[in-house]
């Protein structure tokens, strides 16, 4: 049985969960909180597990697996169908630059960690730090709508969603979390809206985790 440490409204977290739905695959859910007791996520016992101090972490056997990208490609590689990424090399390598463009270019900018490190450390006070948040989102939502330009209107895989979506649908949920507009991006609302209506997705959503708030 794999094991997923999460937490509910982790945007890295989501997209496993959004991964392992997608690949059929069963998995129990370890929840870490990332706010209660100084953030869960420091404590001995789960540093141990994993040095980085981080969500997600994925636990096969013996196996430990961190960085949701990391375990998204794992998953690929030990079970591999039903796939997430194209067949052509160049497709593939179009998905995982938008996927690693959420996930090293815009996720880190608004997440918990840098969030907390805004207001307390810095005394940013919240109006800016919504400023901070919007701003970031907005640029890097921009350049994703434009790379979707190559799809058409269809899914990563054609009728069907996968890696990109996986980390696409986590970042709007965030967008919208922090009330940011989104109209201007109606590429990415067509694939959402798509997405949001399969299961894998619903089942992974942050408020139907056994840790929401």
């Amino acid at each position: 049985m794999l094991t997923l440490y999460s937490y509910w409204r982790s945007s890295a977290a989501y997209r496993v969960r959004i991964a392992l739905n997608l690949k059929g695959l069963a998995y129990e859910t370890v929840p870490v909180h990332l706010l209660k007791d100084g953030g869960q996520q420091h404590s001995s016992d789960y540093k141990a597990l994993n040095p980085q101090e981080l969500v997600p972490l994925l636990v096969d056997g013996q196996a430990r697996i961190g960085q949701s990208l990391a375990i998204i490609e794992y998953l690929e590689e030990i079970f591999p169908l039903p796939s997430l990424l194209p067949d052509d090399p160049l497709d593939r390598a179009r998905v995982r630059s938008l996927a690693l463009h959420v996930a090293c270019d815009v996720h880190p900018l608004n997440n918990t960690r840098v969030l907390q490190y805004l207001s307390g450390t810095l005394g940013v006070d919240d109006e800016a730090k919504q400023q901070w948040v919007r701003h970031w989102i907005a640029t890097g939502l921009a350049g994703f709508e434009q790379g979707l330009a190559d799809y058409d209107g269809q899914l990563s895989l054609g009728g069907r969603p996968g890696y990109l979506e996986a980390c696409l649908i986590p970042q709007v949920y965030n967008a919208r979390r922090f009330a940011c507009d989104l109209g201007a991006y109606p590429r990415i609302l067509q694939m959402v809206a798509r997405c949001e209506e399969l299961e894998a997705f619903r089942n992974a959503a942050p408020e139907v985790q056994p840790d929401a708030q």
